[in-house]
Parts: structure tokens; C-alpha cells; sequence
């Protein structure tokens, strides 16, 4: 991909795509570029065939230190609708990276600071070297975590949200762990390698199973009750079973071989 970005860079490895948060000088704090640029990547990541998983990671020193203090400045100033705009885009990035079609990982070290916490929360996994600064900080300087709000409580719960939110304390990555922001903190050489083992896991998974697989927790969790859930599940699962990949799985499954999508 020859797109250039400004605050961001993507990397293939394989069939990982890498988001890079690239201001590493200034702990990969965001503005309203780079919320552009991470809008823009993961719409294009959906379309990519050869993309199978995301990583979301930072450069340098930290997954990313929240706001720009520059950015801030600027935003202390605009108008109702001005402010309106820039937030609107902000709880775009966040659903994006939430509702992206492929599998997506958050690897946080260093600090995950106020609207950070919004980016790896948006994510399916969330990992974290042991000596991560965690801080939901806003309410220091008088705001809410508003635009993160949807999923840091989908992750921590209402209660959990509460003590973090109102408190604006800092916590590490176990502790992290425990309130469940995280599904898993490591040390910083454990988790490279708890990393690749669930890439591992992922690769022997069917990759449009998983993008069905996201999208019934979506629908399920997000939009219906349990009496339209009953036809909307099984109206999936029927689909799907004959489809090319569930025929391909199902087969494999039968005559004890692995499937076409994993490779040897």
C-alpha cells in the first residue's frame, strides 16, 4: 500500500497488519490527523484479502500518552459545532476499529493515557507489558471520557468504570488486568511471545468464520433482543454452513484433515 500517513504507518507481516501509532517523540499522542489517518486505514484494512489480523502498537516509548496537548489548546477554543465535529470524528475512530471486519489486537506498553484507553478497549484483544501506566485521567482537568465510554464499559463493566473514570487513577498492568481492561498482562518478554501464540491460534481459524463471528457478538450484544436474536442466529448459522468456507471446514472436520486456510 503506498498511501502515506502523516502519524501512522501500516506494516505487513505475513498476513498481520500492522498499525503503527508513529509520533513516538511526543508518546504517539493524537490529534485530528492522526484520528483521520487510523479512520482511514482501518476502512481500507476491511477490504484487504490479504490482511487475516490487525495489530494496533505504538513506536518509541508508549502505546499512546491521549491527547495532544497542542490539539487541546486548539480545541479549548472552538465553537459548539467545531467541537461537535472533531468529537463526532473521534467516536468514528473508535467504532471503526470496534466494528473492523478482521480480528484486532491492541499491544500496549509504556502509557495508556485518557483517550488511549479507547483504542486498545476498541480492540477484540488487549495485552499489556506489566509496567504499562494505565490512567482514565480526563476528569482532572474537568472533562469526561465520553467518546470512550462505550467501550471501556463493555470491557470493565459499569461498576469497574466508575472507580477508574471518577478516580482518574493510575494503575499498572496487572492491575489493569483485574479490572479486565486488559485480557492479559505480561512481562515485556512474555508477551512478543504470548503474542505470537494467539496469532498462531488465529491463523487455524476459518478468516471469514471470525468476520461472521464478530458480527453476531455485534448484533447480538449491541442491537437485539433475545426473542429476534432467535431467527437471526439461526438464519446465520444455516447461511453460513453452506457456504464455500463452511463446506471447506465442515469437510475437513469429516475426513480428519486441517482446512484449505491453514497453511503447513
Amino acid at each position: 500500500m503506498n498511501q502515506n500517513y502523516q502519524t501512522i504507518e501500516f506494516e505487513l507481516k505475513q498476513d498481520v497488519g500492522i498499525v503503527w501509532l508513529n509520533r513516538p517523540e511526543i508518546h504517539n499522542a493524537f490529534n485530528e490527523v492522526m484520528i483521520a489517518e487510523l479512520l482511514d486505514i482501518f476502512g481500507r484494512i476491511n477490504e484487504m484479502s490479504e490482511v487475516r489480523i490487525v495489530m494496533l502498537r505504538g513506536r518509541g516509548k508508549s502505546f499512546c500518552a491521549g491527547a495532544d496537548l497542542n490539539w487541546m489548546r486548539g480545541v479549548a477554543g472552538y465553537s459548539y459545532e467545531q467541537n461537535y465535529k472533531e468529537s463526532l470524528n473521534l467516536s468514528k475512530c473508535f467504532y471503526a476499529i470496534y466494528t473492523c471486519a478482521k480480528p484486532t489486537i491492541a499491544v500496549v506498553h509504556g502509557a495508556a493515557i485518557g483517550g488511549a484507553n479507547g483504542l486498545l478497549a476498541a480492540c477484540d484483544f488487549a495485552y499489556a507489558d506489566d509496567n504499562t501506566v494505565f490512567s482514565l485521567s480526563e476528569v482532572k482537568i474537568g472533562i469526561v471520557p465520553a467518546c470512550i465510554s462505550p467501550y471501556v464499559t463493555k470491557r470493565v463493566g459499569e461498576y469497574g468504570s466508575k472507580e477508574l473514570m471518577l478516580t482518574g487513577k493510575r494503575i499498572n498492568g496487572p492491575e489493569a488486568e483485574k479490572f479486565r481492561l486488559v485480557n492479559k498482562s505480561l512481562s515485556a518478554e512474555m508477551l512478543e511471545v504470548h503474542l505470537e501464540s494467539v496469532v498462531k491460534l488465529l491463523r487455524t481459524s476459518g478468516p471469514k468464520a471470525m468476520s461472521h463471528c464478530k458480527n453476531l457478538l455485534f448484533e447480538i450484544t449491541n442491537k437485539l433482543s433475545l426473542d429476534e436474536a432467535v431467527d437471526f442466529t439461526a438464519k446465520m448459522i444455516a447461511d453460513i454452513r453452506a457456504s464455500e468456507e463452511g463446506q471447506e471446514g465442515m469437510a475437513a472436520f469429516l475426513n480428519k484433515r486441517k482446512p484449505g486456510w491453514v497453511k503447513e
